[in-house]
């Protein structure tokens, strides 16, 4: 199959050309005319590589704490359809053997596959937050963090857990952080209430990664730089949610200004309600109320989002002046480094994975490749 005449995005730049797909591959960018392939005419449309999401624990009414295959899959298939080809499946605080149900089946989507987008591992976000920087998260499961109950959680499915959220102010955090970065996995603080010091002292165990900036972390003072100003004096990565809800755009702005767009990963937080109608949903075992586009809690508190990565994207290409090919690193290579799948995914290159999204000038999606092949949008 040739897809032809799109606006390819690369890394640092936007060129016209045509992109040859075989057997699941990029095979060649700007080939020689073959009639015997398939010619998709993308009649100027840019061609992105897929979306990458990072931190979403749902969509389409189904919940990674389904803690079933099938809602996982659901899940991918939903998705899919706002351009994201990848992602990770993302629990909550919620009993350590529920957490151990949907470990095991993103485990099995991740080894099986799916219908739609890629699992390409796991997220635990908790249960070894702060209980003092809950969000929406459910307080009467948050653990010390300890590996022993780390190795419980995640069985024999150790190799799927790409990253884990947890507060390294707490006590045992830092074993634990020094434990799970010894393995490969990203060691991220988020729902923490840190000093900036413990943040440092976080860092230095092992961490790289800080989950949804700005929201569920102490913010920047000029006298006490708390969590955000460990974020922004450091090199470890960060991830938005950019739907202009949970963090403004001037806010937005300072964080892509401190952080370069290399550091940033643009993620959805998205839960059930994501691509449903607006009402009563739950997350965590918690009701979740969804109203203006917002998702809350009954106490006013934010319960993630209903973003998609395309109005992610979208939201920030319309609110700034930033070229489209960094705003969509945020939302691809990012995230596959990440992943630890930047070799084969998050770039449109020759002998990567054919994960692609066709979008008009308005980040409109128009159809959606995964693995070489069309999906439903």
């Amino acid at each position: 199959m040739i897809i032809k005449n799109c606006k390819i995005i690369f890394l640092d730049k936007i060129e016209n050309g045509s992109v040859l797909i075989r057997n699941g591959k990029i095979e060649k960018i700007n080939p020689e005319e073959n009639n015997d392939e398939e010619v998709i005419d993308a009649q100027g449309s840019y061609l992105s590589p897929g979306f990458i999401d990072v931190h979403i624990h749902g969509a389409g009414g189904f919940d990674t704490m389904d803690g079933t295959v099938e809602a996982i899959n659901a899940i991918s298939k939903i998705i899919a359809g706002y351009g994201t080809t990848s992602f990770l499946p993302t629990t909550m605080t919620c009993a350590l053997d529920d957490i151990k149900k949907s470990v095991e089946a993103a485990a099995i989507c991740m080894r099986e596959g799916t219908d739609g987008a890629n699992v390409l591992g796991v997220h635990l976000e908790g249960p070894y937050i702060s209980p003092n920087m809950i969000g929406a998260q459910n307080p009467n499961y948050v653990e010390t963090p300890a590996i022993d109950t780390f190795k419980y959680i995640v069985g024999h499915n150790i190799s799927a857990i790409k990253s884990i959220t947890l507060a390294p102010e707490v006590e045992g955090a830092k074993e634990l952080i020094q434990y799970v970065t010894g393995l490969g996995i990203v060691a991220s603080m988020g729902h923490t209430k840190a000093s900036y010091k413990e943040a440092i002292d976080g860092i230095k165990w092992g961490i790289g990664h800080s989950t949804h900036l700005y929201n569920a972390m102490t913010p920047l003072n000029h006298r006490e730089p708390g969590v955000v100003g460990a974020i922004f004096d450091t090199d470890i990565t960060t991830e938005t949610i950019s739907d202009g809800i949970h963090i403004s755009y001037p806010s937005l702005r300072i964080a892509y200004k401190q952080k370069g767009f290399d550091k940033v990963l643009l993620v959805t937080d998205a839960m059930m309600a994501c691509g449903m109608p607006e009402g009563k949903y739950s997350l965590g075992g918690q009701d979740v109320f969804v109203k203006d586009g917002a998702a809350r809690l009954k106490e006013g508190n934010l319960a993630g989002s209903i973003l998609t990565l395309d109005k992610a994207i979208r939201n920030i290409y319309k609110n700034n002046s930033y070229a489209l090919y960094d705003i969509v690193k945020m939302a691809t290579y990012n995230g596959a480094k990440h992943c630890g799948v930047s070799d084969k995914k998050g770039l449109i290159k020759e002998g990567y994975d054919a994960d692609l999204v066709l979008f008009d000038e308005d980040i409109n999606i128009q159809k959606v490749i995964i693995s070489g092949k069309f999906s439903k949008v």
